[in-house]
């Protein structure tokens, strides 16, 4: 039986799940559900209902997982938890620094429910996530160091179009090379967060707005902006259109350890993502997950999970048989 999928939002990463659900041989569309009118909406799939957000709660015990793709600054922490009350529910979830207090709030929607939340969904967190905890399991004298980019970072890209004056805009990651090299290299050295990375906006601004005012709150911004090196660049709509239309992005998790009687042997285990389309891959684990979700559920696992929690082959569709077989 496939299993069924709802999709809560219709931007990049609704777009992306799609696509996702389209490749995976044990699931199907059921609904796409959106704030827009749904009669403005096409969506690729023949036969998926198209709805408004407001009807969702009508799909109740029709949808085995729905797939919440808002953004994170505003959009997850009132959305995942409000329909982990009604559904099996996945994020994408990527501000760090209030994964506990986000995970809290949908473990308690969910144990209410009986449902099954997974949050935090993606490459980082996700996918750099488990690298890090196989590497510290590993290499338990060690430490941990984690680029991102370069590449455009969805998350801190909306959360600049939340400011108010902003029209659109664009946000790039960038790793130091210097403290990459000296990672690599084993040096272990001590960085901090403005030594790994600088961030760089191209923003497009409202007719009228105050170019000042929006660059200051840019640089501000705790948990996206504050605590690094910050340029922003004010552009037209056409060039960022021309020039910055393109959401490719990657990253690096590498953790330098050492074993031996005197700690004389160095090891670099290193995890990288290389991604012509940031959205489309954070989608495609999404989907991985669900799968993951509904065997969770049928189990009669409840509350909020992350990538953490999950055993590798409920990603999977394949069966235990053939997971040991060709890729154990």
């Amino acid at each position: 039986m496939s299993i069924k999928i709802g999709i809560m939002g219709y931007g990049n990463l609704g777009r992306g799940v799609e696509l996702a659900v389209k490749e995976a041989p044990d699931m199907e569309l059921a609904a796409v559900f959106t704030r827009r009118d749904p009669a403005s909406l096409k969506i690729l799939t023949e036969g998926a209902a198209v709805c408004s957000a407001d009807s969702v709660q009508d799909w109740a015990g029709k949808i085995d997982v729905l797939m919440v793709c808002g953004g994170s600054a505003t959009d997850l922490p009132v959305q995942t938890p409000k329909y982990a009350g009604m559904f099996n529910v996945i994020d994408s979830f990527d501000t760090h620094a209030r994964i506990p207090e986000h995970f809290a709030n949908v473990d308690a929607a969910a144990k209410e429910a009986g449902t099954v939340g997974i949050i935090s969904c993606g490459w980082d967190p996700g996918m750099f996530s488990l690298s890090r905890v196989y590497a510290n399991a590993i290499l338990p004298e060690g430490k941990d160091y984690t680029f991102w980019g370069k590449g455009v970072s969805q998350g801190h890209s909306d959360a600049i179009r939340r400011i108010e004056g902003v029209k659109d805009a664009r946000q790039y990651t960038i790793p130091v090379d210097a403290a990459l090299d000296a990672v690599r290299s084993g040096k272990n050295p001590e960085l901090t967060t403005r030594e790994k990375h600088t961030r760089e906006c191209f923003v497009v601004l409202e007719d009228g707005a105050d170019a000042d005012r929006v660059e200051k709150e840019i640089k501000e911004m705790p948990n996206y902006f504050s605590d690094y090196d910050t340029t922003v660049h004010f552009i037209s709509a056409e060039e960022l259109a021309a020039n910055h239309s393109s959401l490719a992005h990657g990253g690096f998790v590498i953790r330098s350890g050492k074993t031996g009687v005197n700690k004389e042997h160095n090891h670099i285990i290193e995890y990288s993502l290389k991604l012509d389309s940031n959205p489309e891959f954070t989608t495609s684990v999404l989907i991985a997950c669900a799968r993951a979700a509904k065997r969770m559920a049928d189990e009669g696992q409840k509350g909020a999970k992350t990538m953490l929690d999950i055993p590798p082959a409920y990603l999977s569709p394949l069966s235990g048989e053939e997971l040991r077989a060709h890729l154990l």
